[in-house]
């Protein structure tokens, strides 16, 4: 996967973070996040954001990170 294709990855999560962020507490909010991308990201871009958080995810909102860890891949 291109740096391009991660970047893109990398900025809908936060994305989505941002917007999720209103749940009562932060692990709902990663619930809500990692729901989301299991029920609409294909099994490959969950597999690269994945890959990316346990190479230490840098760009990764501390909710981002949260929420790839409850990814399915």
């Amino acid at each position: 996967m291109s740096n391009q294709q991660v970047d893109s990855l990398i900025r809908m999560i936060n994305q989505i973070a941002a917007n999720n962020a209103h749940h009562d507490t932060e692990e709902q909010a990663a619930e809500a996040v990692a729901g989301h991308l299991n029920k609409f990201w294909a099994p490959s871009m969950r597999k690269d954001l994945v890959s990316y958080a346990q190479k230490g995810g840098a760009d990764l909102s501390p909710l981002s990170r949260m929420a790839a860890a409850r990814l399915r891949v």
